[in-house]
């Protein structure tokens, strides 16, 4: 079986990379064209322990998260949480070499600040590599000049300012990305309205194809799974063209389908709650009643 290399700290992963030792212990932005990683083959497996966010051009390699794959041929910034696994799988066919950053931020320098709340909302921390950020040329520039100034502020003497300035930054750092996300989820809109076609025709396989009575009513995570794509990234999706999150999606569709069943059956409430893929009635009814402000029965009554 292939090795799966583990680096709790930064310095680990810059030994690792052959980089010189990191200038802050806790944070470090690395020139990705300085990268060389020790492959013995052309494949590499790790989980490292701190955050990381990638500007990459041109990686002479494919980035795998989870089963997904990702062709670094253009500027594109991905994020990716700690202890999360990747691997890299060199291509043998391109020659250019890769440009870029790398910024690693140790989650320990963000103990007792505003972001480390905040860092763990952001969802794009737990999106897809294929999910990953195309920035224009602008936003590039934007990106880039946080990145340095973060860099400057470590490569200066540290004082007691030194986390607060670099934490500021790096809020700023997150909130352009979240700009630049919602602004792909509308500028990329064939894509998006692929996805959410998609959305509609599992949720309704899911509801035709008696998967409720076997299964369960879905979750969040069983839609994306069928459709390829992390919870997070259908969530934001969804919410940023629809006004609901998946959650909502998937108790609407119930809601309707359970309209359907009270006014042209009759099947008893407790019967379509069975069908519907809940276990207990009672919460069928109290879900129905906070959806339409009317109890099962009360819905079926106004039809008769």
């Amino acid at each position: 079986m292939k090795q799966t290399f583990r680096f709790n700290s930064i310095s680990e992963f810059h030994a690792f990379c052959n980089l010189p030792n990191p200038e802050h212990p806790l944070v470090s932005l690395i020139d990705y064209s300085k990268v060389n990683y020790p492959m013995d083959d052309n494949e590499l497996k790790w989980i490292q322990n701190f955050y990381s966010i990638g500007l990459k051009r041109n990686v002479n390699a494919k980035f795998n998260y989870g089963q997904q794959k990702y062709d670094f041929d253009s500027g594109v910034l991905c994020f990716i949480s700690p202890l999360q696994f990747l691997s890299l799988e060199m291509k043998s066919d391109i020659e250019v070499e890769p440009t870029g950053y790398l910024l690693l931020i140790h989650p320990d320098f963000l103990w007792g600040t505003s972001v480390i709340k905040k860092i763990k909302s952001y969802e794009f921390f737990s999106y897809q590599i294929n999910e990953a950020l195309f920035l224009s040329d602008k936003e590039e520039k934007i990106i880039v000049d946080l990145f340095k100034n973060i860099e400057k502020e470590y490569q200066t003497n540290i004082d007691k300012f030194t986390q607060e300035l670099i934490v500021a930054q790096l809020e700023l750092f997150l909130i352009y990305a979240e700009r630049f996300y919602e602004r792909q989820f509308f500028t990329r809109k064939k894509s998006s309205h692929e996805l959410l076609e998609r959305f509609e025709q599992v949720l309704a396989q899911y509801f035709e194809n008696g998967n409720l009575i076997e299964n369960g009513i879905p979750s969040v995570k069983t839609i994306a799974e069928q459709m390829n794509i992390s919870p997070n990234y259908l969530g934001t999706l969804l919410r940023i063209h629809t006004q609901q999150n998946t959650q909502q999606h998937i108790q609407n569709k119930l809601i309707n389908t359970a309209k359907e069943r009270l006014s042209t059956t009759n099947l008893s409430v407790g019967e379509i709650a069975y069908e519907l893929g809940f276990e207990h009635p009672q919460s069928f009814s109290k879900l129905f009643k906070q959806k339409t402000n009317q109890s099962p029965l009360e819905f079926r009554k106004s039809f008769n």
